[in-house]
């Protein structure tokens, strides 16, 4: 099956849930937001963007149709992600604006969500090539979740990867570095942690060629290369549409630096992941 192909407009069942005639009250009926994100995981899962993007625009009518705020936030953040994956810029900083509005207008910045929507904002600012902006978002964000979440906590190591990110397009490379270091640590005691490890031993050695060039850091950059390599082909780590996603993420750098084979074995890896789903 061509990892391309769209499986045709959205049912109406695909995105409304059987209700009551007697429920007329709007204004009290949350969307179902389980249902949506399993939906959104399928098609994401078959790498389908143009059906993903639909059931998003659905539900968001929805959730403002039934006057769900919440409901309305957590598709918005989930259009941030597709607009940045799509490179849809107009569309993305439209998402933004709305999401960074309603978490003010629910007074959700000091929460776990407010600090989710936050780092959405910052990447999206961020993969259209504005990192001033997305900084002091990242920031906000690195408070509210060292306050409220574990140390441990997988967040906290999206957060330091998307953060180091910036900061390092910004030419901040010692605190970049420190972040990248402070999410491996946290990948490493978790569970089938390795493609995420991987992608952060990626960014580490670009960072190296960043600051000091190929030259003067080879070493440093071929044992990171090296390490990504061997934790890509962790034996048990589940080939699912995540793993896919990272080779697909991960094959272009491989293939910038001379490592031709594995980059295309990682091609090869994903296509045959997003064939069998």
């Amino acid at each position: 099956m061509d990892n391309n192909q769209m499986h045709g407009p959205l049912k109406k069942e695909d995105y409304t849930e059987p209700c009551c005639p007697l429920d007329m009250h709007p204004e009290v009926t949350p969307i179902p937001i389980r249902r949506i994100l399993a939906k959104l995981d399928s098609y994401l899962g078959q790498n389908d963007y143009a059906s993903a993007e639909r059931l998003l625009k659905n539900w968001l009518a929805e959730a403002e149709a039934v006057n769900d705020r919440q409901g309305r936030l957590t598709v918005l953040n989930e259009q941030i992600g597709i607009c940045r994956k799509t490179g849809k810029e107009a569309e993305c900083l439209a998402a933004i604006d709305a999401a960074l509005a309603q978490m003010e207008q629910l007074d959700m910045e000091d929460t776990v969500t407010g600090g989710t929507t936050l780092i959405n904002a910052a990447t999206g600012y961020k993969a259209f090539g504005r990192a001033e902006a997305a900084l002091p978002l990242y920031r906000k964000a690195q408070a509210v979740y060292e306050k409220l979440l574990p140390p441990g906590d997988d967040r906290l190591a999206a957060l330091y990867n998307n953060m180091a990110l910036t900061l390092a397009e910004l030419k901040e490379y010692r605190e970049a570095e420190t972040l990248f270091e402070k999410a491996i640590a946290i990948m490493e005691q978790r569970e089938h942690g390795e493609a995420e490890t991987a992608i952060t031993c990626l960014n580490l050695a670009d960072l190296i060629c960043a600051e000091v060039g190929y030259e003067a850091g080879e070493d440093r950059v071929e044992a990171y290369l090296r390490r990504a390599e061997a934790l890509l082909d962790t034996e048990d780590l589940p080939r699912d549409g995540n793993y896919a996603f990272v080779c697909e993420k991960c094959a272009p750098v491989f293939g910038y630096y001379g490592y031709f084979y594995t980059e295309q074995t990682l091609k090869e890896r994903a296509r045959e992941i997003y064939e069998r789903t």
